[in-house]
């Protein structure tokens, strides 16, 4: 999975921004915490639903379950927007 090449990340005073440029049919910006930077990160690298999660886990202290809930639902919110692709 990564990152459509028609979005492009963006960390502003620790905010994430995915903002889409020319050619995406999606027309607004989508703004998340530290989280959903590092996921961001992540699919820039063109890692997996699994490796994101295995990240975040090693990164971060939590409930595996919870980061891999939380993982699915922002990749979910940004394939509804096409921002991913598989």
């Amino acid at each position: 999975m990564k990152l459509n090449p028609n979005f492009i990340k963006h960390t502003m005073d620790g905010m994430a921004l995915v903002v889409p440029v020319a050619g995406a049919d999606f027309h607004g910006i989508v703004q998340g915490n530290k989280t959903v930077d590092d996921i961001l990160s992540c699919l820039e690298k063109d890692m997996s639903e699994t490796e994101i999660v295995d990240f975040l886990c090693e990164k971060y202290d939590g409930d595996r379950s919870v980061i891999e809930e939380d993982v699915a639902d922002v990749v979910s919110r940004l394939k509804e927007i096409g921002a991913v692709d598989e």
